[in-house]
């Protein structure tokens, strides 16, 4: 398979069903924040953390990968003639969204609680989940507003919504594990 097609040297591209869209088009930016946020997810992955998160982020890629293929349907052609969905993979589901909130909780457990906004940094591989957690706000804000002109599965906003929390979380998490200065945002006063 060639990687170069030349189609999209127009400023087109392709939405899974074959409906052609400006390369700008919002719904391109949301699967296109989706696949960034990935390459940044194997990033942290890629550093020096515990297994047991490793394998976590390698499961939220897989399920990412399904939420851009959900972004990437044209509403249009969604179904098939024959009445089939064309998307015939597991979509993203309550136990996806329920699996982060645990991992959530678990972790919040070993954390002293929050009484501050805390500044993102204190070690590369925190800072790392930081830049993620951003990014998937973003992946989030754009697919919200694909959603409100053209509606696709409830539950992919929500995991992305709840991967950055997550995402947040682990932050925190590895500032502990790592020894890292978690450094509280203090307003000064006038």
């Amino acid at each position: 398979m060639k990687i170069y097609t030349k189609t999209g040297d127009k400023g087109t591209t392709a939405l899974f069903g074959g409906t052609r869209v400006p390369k700008h088009h919002i719904r391109i930016e949301s699967y296109g924040t989706v696949d960034e946020l990935n390459s940044h997810l194997g990033l942290i992955r890629d550093q020096d953390i515990h297994q047991d998160y490793k394998d976590l982020l390698m499961r939220i890629q897989d399920k990412l990968f399904t939420v851009g293929a959900i972004l990437a349907t044209d509403p249009e052609k969604a179904i098939l003639k024959n009445g089939k969905e064309r998307l015939n993979i597991p979509k993203i589901s309550s136990e996806d969204i329920e699996r982060l909130e645990q991992e959530m909780d678990t972790m919040n457990e070993a954390l002293p609680p929050m009484t501050h906004f805390v500044l993102p940094g204190g070690h590369q591989t925190v800072s790392f989940c930081h830049i993620a957690r951003c990014v998937c706000r973003r992946a989030e804000r754009l697919a919200s507003a694909l959603n409100d002109m053209e509606p696709f599965e409830p539950n992919t906003l929500t995991y992305l919504n709840r991967l950055s929390d997550y995402l947040f979380v682990l932050a925190r998490k590895l500032s502990s594990d790592l020894q890292a200065n978690e450094i509280k945002w203090i307003p000064k006063k006038r």
